[in-house]
C-alpha cells in the first residue's frame, strides 16, 4: 500500500540494484496494509539526500526506517545516528564476499547508536517488514490483527507431514 502522502515506513537503499530485494518488504507491508514509501539513498554518494530524509523522517509521520545496503553498507548507521526512529538494518548480497561484509558493516553499531540488523538479502527484508509491523503493532490493534492472522496463516500452510507420504 504505497502511500505517497501518508507512509509510516520508509524503506531506503544504497543502490537501485537493491529494489528487487526490497520490494520483498514492500509486498509483505503491501499485504499488511502498513503505508510505505521507497527511496533510494546513499550514505557516501547521496549524504545531503540522507541527511534530509532522516531528519525530516519523523517530522512527515515515518514511525520505522528499513535501511538497506550492500558492501560498505553504512546507510542504517548513518541513518541510525540522525534519527531517534527504530532503524532496522538489511545487508545486501554482494559480489565479494556474499553479504558477509555488508552483514558486519551493518551489525557493527557503536554503542548508543543502535540498528536492528537482519540476515543478509530477501529473507532480511522479509523479517525486517514484519518487525517493523511488531513494532506498529504495539499502539495499532488493527496492525497487530493483521500480523497475528498472517502468522496464523504461516503457521497453517506447515504440512505436519512430509511430502508422499
Amino acid at each position: 500500500m504505497r502511500d505517497k502522502t501518508n507512509p509510516i515506513v520508509g524503506i531506503i537503499m544504497g543502490s537501485a540494484s537493491d529494489a528487487p530485494t526490497m520490494r520483498k518488504s514492500s509486498s509483505l507491508l503491501d499485504e499488511l496494509a502498513i503505508p510505505w514509501e521507497m527511496k533510494i539513498i546513499s550514505a557516501h554518494r547521496t549524504p545531503q539526500r540522507a541527511h534530509d530524509y532522516v531528519t525530516t523522517a519523523a517530522d512527515r509521520g515515518l514511525k520505522v526506517i528499513i535501511a538497506a545496503a550492500g558492501m560498505a553498507a553504512h546507510l542504517a548507521g548513518v541513518t541510525a545516528a540522525h534519527t531517534h526512529l527504530p532503524v532496522l538494518g538489511v545487508p545486501m548480497e554482494g559480489k565479494l564476499m556474499g553479504g558477509l561484509d555488508a552483514l558486519l558493516a551493518t551489525v557493527q553499531m557503536p554503542k548508543g547508536i543502535p540498528v536492528a540488523t537482519f540476515t543478509v538479502g530477501s529473507h532480511g527484508a522479509v523479517n525486517a517488514a514484519l518487525f517493523a509491523a511488531a513494532i506498529l503493532a504495539l499502539s495499532d490493534t488493527a496492525t497487530r490483527d493483521r500480523l497475528l492472522d498472517y502468522r496464523r496463516k504461516q503457521t497453517e500452510s506447515i504440512s505436519e507431514e512430509p511430502p508422499g507420504e
